[in-house]
């Protein structure tokens, strides 16, 4: 028997959606899986920032525990010195030929300390014997390319208005320089090196000696580091465009630290990480182990 059915005048229910539906839904899909990629992308950039941090106290200790063996700082690692510190061979003038101390065959660091990258080196990782090196023997930070090699500077009193320190010249990196040029000079004398917090901050007092470069008192995180130790950060590969990050670079003693900032920032784009070793520190290591006062 042929079933009748009966029309009741209600819309039709299909079991699909729409096209307009369908485009809803995958905008939505979109955003939430864009917003997770942004969220992770955000999160991997912090556990970077955090453990270049690390990376960068771990090196600080290390220079502290090398000097309370060693009585004295090692000097940074030049570009071509694979993460060995390097000292001029002469004690004033141009720096000329380098000197790079090496076991085999014996080449042992000049007496006098004069480091041939003082304010643009790079922290000496196989003199400091620390380990997760790259291939050339640079530590790099949490973002472990070439270009993200950590940075070491040490302070120099050479061509300074100051001059000598005791008659010491380079009185960290110096063989006995820090026992010669005694706590309370070094404590008394100021600008050692210095951490801005913006290069406008940075005051130079001739253009000819670019090392008696220091901060003005309201930019002033520090005036008295004996070193500083530094990342680029995330964009070491482009980086040190902006004027407060050029002031890393620019090798002299004046170097700057603050907050990131973007590029429409008024110093330009701003991701390094800085730290640095305070006198108090260093002397009180070394008493400690004996090599002082």
């Amino acid at each position: 028997m042929r079933q009748k059915y009966v029309r009741l005048g209600l819309p039709r229910i299909d079991g699909g959606f729409t096209l307009v539906e369908l485009t809803i839904v995958l905008v939505i899909i979109a955003l939430l899986v864009g917003g997770m990629v942004v969220s992770l992308g955000t999160q991997v950039e912090q556990q970077r920032s955090k453990e270049t941090q690390k990376i960068l106290e771990a090196a600080r200790d290390a220079l502290i525990g090398y000097a309370a063996a060693n009585g004295r700082l090692p000097c940074p690692a030049s570009a071509s010195s694979n993460g060995v510190e390097s000292f001029c061979t002469n004690t004033s003038g141009a720096c000329g030929s380098t000197v790079i101390p090496s076991l085999i065959p014996l080449v042992i660091p000049p007496s006098h300390g004069r480091c041939s990258n003082h304010y643009d080196g790079f922290l000496p990782s196989v003199t400091l014997s620390i380990s997760g090196v790259d291939a050339n023997g640079y530590l790099t930070d949490g973002w472990g390319i070439s270009s993200n090699r950590v940075r070491y500077s040490v302070y120099s009193s050479l061509n300074t208005v100051d001059g000598a320190i005791n008659t010491v010249t380079h009185p960290f990196t110096a063989q006995n320089g820090i026992k010669n040029a005694t706590i309370a000079s070094i404590s008394a004398r100021t600008p050692l090196l210095s951490v801005c917090n913006s290069a406008s901050g940075v005051t130079r007092t001739t253009s000819s000696i670019p090392e008696t470069a220091y901060c003005t008192p309201v930019t002033t995180l520090t005036n008295s580091a004996v070193a500083v130790i530094f990342s680029m950060g995330k964009n070491a590969p482009t980086g040190g465009v902006g004027t407060d990050e050029a002031a890393n670079l620019d090798s002299d003693p004046a170097f700057v630290s603050h907050t990131p900032a973007p590029a429409n920032a008024a110093g330009g784009e701003f991701d390094d990480l800085v730290i640095w070793l305070s006198p108090g520190a260093l002397f009180n290591r070394m008493i400690a182990a004996g090599n002082l006062p």
